[in-house]
């Protein structure tokens, strides 16, 4: 039985690993939709054979089935939105953008859950929004993918609440492995329209974009998914979504060391990232007031109870 380090080592392990996503987007020379398509058809596979050999495989209702299809159109959505902020600018922008689905997060979740929306979290939002306001206007260059990476947090916040919607009732991997299917079937028919309307070539990727692919395959999408599964075990979920705060610096750090891409950023865009730094410290300080102050109430400590991983990135 894993220990709360051993569970500490996984969570961050799993962190530097989603750091990797957007360096790996880029890596890749595939457009984002065949990017996506790829990723989801090998993750497909793989989490099949690995449900059919640990005879976890099975078939769900047709209403459950669609609500998961549904949730994993959003996640293939996203992706597609969000590699393509990056091709469309750089990593650094693409994850800082990210950043942005907590903004979402607290004006669509109380629509959906039919809950007055909470002004302390707007105005941490407002932050965020001020943050990347500043990076918008440092270079022309960059305001596609800007507006690209902005619809992909979009789509993140609303993965993230309809997946824990869904999440409760069924393992990890299974919620997993409808989602990819879903996802790919999804690609699988607009292809045919991107194509009409691109080059109208089906390319194949080469041998160095299928290590890429194989890469976010396995270790980005079915390992991150797995060591968030074990690190929720002994760690609460409040922490989980608090640690994956630091992605966005991990990502911008990798991609400074691989792509020297501090040469294209100026003060504007620092400005900008410290601002959405400080919403999230603001918004993880208030956190953990209020689980302290629930803890209190209770007279002993309790661990908040386990919920499936939101998937980040």
């Amino acid at each position: 039985m894993q220990s709360i380090k051993q569970s500490f080592v996984k969570l961050h392990l799993s962190v530097l690993i989603a750091g990797f996503t957007g360096v790996l987007g880029k890596l890749i020379t595939l457009n984002e939709v065949f990017l996506v398509w790829y990723r989801m058809l090998i993750t497909s596979i793989l989490l099949l054979i690995i449900l059919y050999v640990k005879k976890q495989l099975q078939r769900l209702p047709t209403k459950e089935m669609l609500k998961l299809g549904g949730v994993g159109i959003l996640l293939t959505l996203h992706w597609v939105f969000f590699y393509g902020s990056i091709k469309a600018s750089n990593v650094s922008i693409g994850v800082v953008c990210f950043s942005l689905s907590g903004v979402f997060t607290a004006i669509f979740e109380p629509l959906l859950h039919r809950r007055r929306i909470k002004i302390k979290e707007i105005l941490f939002s407002a932050l965020t929004l001020c943050g990347i306001s500043l990076i918008f206007h440092f270079d022309a260059r960059y305001r596609l993918g800007i507006a690209l990476g902005t619809l992909s947090s979009a789509l993140a916040a609303l993965f993230i609440i309809t997946n824990k919607r869904v999440s409760t009732q069924h393992s990890s991997l299974t919620i997993l492995f409808y989602e990819m299917v879903s996802g790919f079937l999804f690609l699988s028919v607009l292809i045919p329209f991107f194509l009409h309307f691109s080059s109208g070539i089906f390319p194949f990727p080469n041998s160095t974009n299928i290590v890429y692919i194989l890469c976010l395959s396995v270790f980005c999408t079915i390992g991150l998914y797995t060591l968030q599964t074990h690190a929720l075990r002994k760690i609460s979920a409040f922490t989980v979504n608090l640690s994956y705060n630091l992605e966005p610096l991990y990502s911008i750090v990798l991609a400074m060391i691989i792509f020297g891409e501090e040469k294209e950023l100026n003060f504007a865009f620092y400005a900008g990232l410290g601002l959405i730094v400080l919403s999230v410290v603001l918004q993880s300080f208030g956190g953990v007031l209020k689980v302290k102050k629930l803890v209190k109430i209770r007279g002993k400590k309790k661990r908040p109870p386990p919920e499936a991983p939101s998937f980040n990135i």
